[in-house]
């Protein structure tokens, strides 16, 4: 293959792109990464819980105390039904873990044990509710999987305290 050839243009036109894809920062890929699980969990937990509602898309906000909706209990003595777990406990669980889990991962603080909680309902939803549903799981396993190996990324506050306090930082 001469360097004139159409083949060797192809080549070099590839190699050009993936020096750009490699300029890709990683905390950029992290910080939608987490942005984006977070939406999915946090709209979860709304689901489950009345008297409080924060939907920072749509713009509505709606502040008071938080309680468990008879429907999320049905779901949880129904269709989410886990081994081991009375569906009281269990949808007050959920709601909690989705509502703290993802502002953490939001946040970036304490990200890899955020993401890794959140990978744990992720394996529980699979296993035990939809275990049909694992193109959907292994998507969400693999963000999740992705910030609990690399961290969050330098656009988190798990980064600015470890700069600061820390002498091997996290979150590259």
């Amino acid at each position: 293959m001469t360097s004139s050839s159409p083949a060797a243009a192809v080549a070099r036109l590839v190699r050009r792109c993936f020096a750009l894809f490699e300029q890709i920062p990683y905390s950029l890929i992290a910080f939608l990464g987490r942005f984006s699980i977070a939406a999915v969990f946090w709209l979860s937990g709304q689901t489950k819980v009345e008297g409080f509602a924060i939907d920072l898309i749509g713009g509505s906000v709606q502040l008071g105390w938080p309680h468990l909706s008879d429907s999320a209990i049905s779901l949880f003595q129904t269709e989410y039904a886990l081994p081991l777990l009375p569906p009281a406990l269990a949808a007050l669980m959920a709601a909690i873990a989705e509502h703290v889990f993802s502002t953490m991962l939001l946040l970036g603080i304490g990200s890899r044990f955020a993401a890794l909680g959140l990978l744990g309902m992720t394996s529980v939803i699979e296993i035990f509710v939809y275990p049909d549903a694992y193109p959907t799981h292994g998507t969400w396993a693999t963000i999740l999987l992705l910030i609990i190996w690399r961290g969050p990324g330098w656009l988190s506050l798990d980064h600015w305290i470890s700069r600061r306090f820390v002498a091997n930082p996290v979150g590259r």
